[in-house]
Formats: structure tokens, C-alpha cells, sequence
């Protein structure tokens, strides 16, 4: 799938199908990660594979939308707060960027072998810890299934780029 496909056609997939996803294609998905760009290449971040199947109370009591755990696997980027590089002149720590990265990175990954994910940010962080056994300096950032989709996309109108853009 040409580049311009896959950023057209990923949609947040709010269903999915109970059909396995191929070994190939997760290991696919999960190399997309190890390629996503982080501060000076720390990689300060982990990424969780969960089974719906064997965790679904688990899953459901982190975020509770009855689709959530449809599909096969949960995906979880974690980011290392104390793996991260550190901006030094605001002390920024910019671990929740390298793990979004690393989340847009699986999920254009999975849209180009025809898989549906669904970014999910409004999760407890509290069950989440609890659930993936979290030290403190591990930070759940994102979760999101990851299956073959059976659920059309929403209506988002986008803005134009006369809207968000700034020339200088």
C-alpha cells in the first residue's frame, strides 16, 4: 500500500471481528516500532502485547467501551521516564512524544496490512499500572486493539490548511 493510501484510509476502528491476527503481520506491526524515531535513538519505551481473550476483565476495567477488547490483541506503548532524553533547557522529558511516535508508527503499520486500531488515551492509569505491573518510572502513554476492523469510519471533517497553518 502506497504511503498516501495508508494515511488516508487509518480511520479509529470502533469494532472489530473475531478472527485471529497472522504472526506475521503482528511482528510487522511491532517492527514498525523499533524504526520509529526517538530522542537521540534512547528508545525509552516498551511496548505490550495483550490478549484480549485472557485479560479481558482486566482491559475492560482500564477502558470500558465493549469494543475495546473485540479484537485478538490491546497494544500498550509504555514510555521509560528515566530511560528519556531530557530537553536541557526546560528539563523537558520527552518520553510521552517518543511513545506516541512509536504508536503512530504501529498503527500506520497495521492500516497498511489491513488491520484497525484506534488510538485510546482516556484510559484509568491507575488499572493500567496495576494491570501491566508498572515501576514508577514507566508511564502508560496509549493503548489500542489491533484486529481486522468490522465498523465503518466516522464522518471527521478536517480542517483546511489555511486553518491550522502559520507562515513566518
Amino acid at each position: 500500500m502506497e504511503f498516501d493510501e495508508v494515511i488516508n484510509k487509518r480511520y479509529s476502528v470502533r469494532g472489530y471481528l473475531d478472527k485471529e491476527v497472522e504472526k506475521e503481520k503482528l511482528d510487522y506491526v511491532l517492527k514498525a516500532a523499533t524504526i520509529a524515531p526517538t530522542g537521540v535513538n534512547y528508545q525509552p519505551f516498551k511496548v505490550y502485547v495483550i490478549d484480549t481473550k485472557k485479560n479481558k476483565d482486566a482491559l475492560s476495567e482500564i477502558y470500558s467501551a465493549k469494543w475495546f477488547t473485540q479484537a485478538p490483541y490491546v497494544l500498550c506503548v509504555v514510555a521509560e521516564t528515566d530511560e528519556a532524553w531530557v530537553r536541557k533547557y526546560d528539563n523537558k522529558c520527552i518520553s510521552d512524544i517518543d511513545a506516541t511516535i512509536v504508536m503512530d508508527h504501529i498503527i500506520l503499520a497495521a492500516t497498511s496490512v489491513g488491520l484497525g486500531t484506534c488510538y485510546i488515551a482516556a484510559f484509568k492509569p491507575d488499572k493500567a499500572r496495576e494491570f501491566l505491573q508498572l515501576k514508577d518510572s514507566e508511564e502508560p502513554v496509549l493503548f489500542t486493539p489491533l484486529g481486522y476492523g468490522n465498523a465503518e469510519p466516522r464522518d471527521t471533517p478536517r480542517k483546511e490548511i489555511d486553518e491550522f497553518t502559520v507562515y513566518l
